[in-house]
């Protein structure tokens, strides 16, 4: 087997785990990076941030969380620690060029599907200013989508942050900054954060503890989403309710086939039942009702668009509404005007000194802006959602992968498994279906994130459908897609990263 020269955009979870599935396998992985440490994302955050999923969930199948670790949801150094140990471990770091800003990516071949062709990945070393090109047989893109390229509404010319005294900024320059800079920046100033997802969240309970009712926060946001008080509704673990072979049963799934389908039409009203078992618990521990926040849909769509968002001490968030330190505010859209903005739905005017954005990232700018080629850009980057088989090849794209784009409950569990299977089908384990196959079977799973997210169909979500996934990857790779032991565990246990450890 040729020992393959395979570049690897991106040193978060999926490219720490894309380059030891590929040293693994006999590849000379090199994993470039613009930051100057592994996994960028939870280098630069807010003081206050956490996983937000318990850790059993988000782990490396072979590396667990350290016994030191006491915390289900670990904070910023401890998440770093943990990546850092993984990478010393396996002996990762060689293989990491950081600071390294990777240019473009062009195919030497044209623009045609070929099995034969060479990647030019052009790199320049920000420490150095030099620019070097690396030629290799293969490229993965793990670059993520929550970072870099800011996702910032446009606002008419005159009613734009142009026209504001004071400063419009994205979530990423806040996270960016040293925490006690951080919290400099925000002391003694009226402050409106735009957005109401966990970084929203974050950022506006920071502001409220710093500036009290005195100078309060204001949260404007578009729409309500299910908020998690815990991981137990009514003492039952959320596992327990979605992360379940049985759980999948109730729901109708791309590429079922008739009876499961049937199965899925019969089980429907049991879905419906575990959606509303969830949401009452959460409307008792939450005064939802009271401050105007239960959401218009269900929390199973939640779910499965990945939008539901856990929040710790939710009590103290309450209590900072109840005492206006954070006040809410519900808008389509609004305009700036010199001294703050202005909510075009009953023309309220919010006066504010710093205007903070947390409304996320374009990640499909990224990816499209990496390729020399307009073509290929077009391609990944030309619908509302990036099209990919298996959430990871593109099939008009040669010689390439992404891991890391698509959402799941667990991306780093979900991630493992893509970069195993990546690794398998560079190894030659398998072959991928012919163009035609995989734009159908595309396709089919487009179908499915239309109907399960609706309007959140871009997020190309697996939420809540983790083991269906996995099973057409264990498939191709020749893994048994039963990892539990009997038919009852396979069915009604939990499934979760340390299950996937064996072949």
């Amino acid at each position: 087997m040729d020992k393959k020269q395979v570049a690897i955009v991106g040193a978060r979870v999926s490219g720490l785990l894309t380059c030891k599935y590929c040293i693994a396998k006999g590849f000379n992985p090199i994993v470039f990076d613009l930051e100057p440490d592994i996994d960028g994302v939870w280098l630069k955050t807010m003081k206050t941030t956490r996983l937000q999923a318990p850790k059993a969930l988000y782990q490396f199948s072979d590396f667990p969380w350290p016994d030191s670790v006491f915390d289900h949801f670990p904070t910023q150094q401890q998440m770093l620690q943990y990546f850092h140990s993984y990478a010393a471990h396996f002996q990762l770091m060689p293989h990491i060029k950081l600071q390294s800003r990777v240019n473009s990516i062009s195919y030497d071949t044209g623009e045609t599907f070929e099995s034969n062709g060479k990647w030019n990945v052009t790199v320049n070393d920000i420490r150095t200013g030099d620019t070097k090109v690396y030629i290799v047989d293969f490229v993965i893109l793990c670059s993520g989508r929550f970072k870099d390229v800011p996702n910032i509404p446009e606002f008419p010319v005159g009613k734009d942050p142009k026209i504001f005294k004071g400063k419009a900024i994205h979530s990423m320059e806040y996270a960016a900054m040293d925490h006690d800079k951080a919290a400099a920046f925000v002391k003694g100033k009226k402050v409106v954060v735009v957005g109401f997802g966990k970084t929203g969240l974050d950022i506006a309970r920071e502001c409220a503890a710093i500036n009290g009712s005195e100078h309060p926060c204001t949260i404007v946001y578009r729409r309500d989403h299910w908020k998690l008080p815990d991981w137990a509704p009514w003492g039952i673990p959320f596992t327990y309710l979605y992360f379940n072979r049985f759980s999948e049963l109730l729901v109708h799934k791309p590429g079922e086939g008739f009876l499961l389908s049937l199965l899925a039409t019969l089980l429907s009203p049991l879905h419906w039942g575990v959606s509303k078992f969830v949401e009452n618990y959460i409307k008792m521990k939450l005064p939802l009702a009271k401050f105007n926040m239960v959401p218009q849909h269900s929390f199973a769509k939640d779910t499965r668009a990945c939008l539901i968002c856990y929040m710790p001490d939710s009590d103290d968030f309450f209590d900072a509404v109840e005492n206006e330190s954070i006040k809410l505010k519900k808008s389509t859209s609004f305009n700036f005007y010199e001294n703050g903005i202005s909510v075009d739905e009953d023309n309220t005017r919010i006066e504010a000194e710093l205007v903070i954005f947390a409304t996320g990232f374009r990640g499909e700018e990224k990816l499209k802006n990496i390729f020399d080629s307009s073509t290929f850009g077009h391609f990944i980057a030309g619908s509302p959602r990036v099209p990919l088989y298996r959430e990871c090849i593109h099939p008009r794209i040669p010689q390439l992968a992404v891991i890391g784009y698509s959402e799941s409950l667990s991306n780093m569990y979900t991630s493992e498994m893509r970069a195993k299977w990546v690794a398998a089908l560079l190894e030659g384990a398998f072959k991928l279906p012919s163009v035609d196959e995989m734009e159908k079977d595309i396709a089919k799973w487009d179908e499915y994130m239309k109907q399960s997210s609706g309007e959140y169909h871009y997020r190309s979500s697996i939420g809540a459908l983790e083991i269906w996934y996995n099973d057409q990857l264990c498939k191709d790779m020749g893994m048994n897609r039963m990892r539990k032991n009997g038919p009852f565990a396979n069915l009604f246990e939990p499934h979760g990263p340390l299950d996937y450890t064996k072949p």
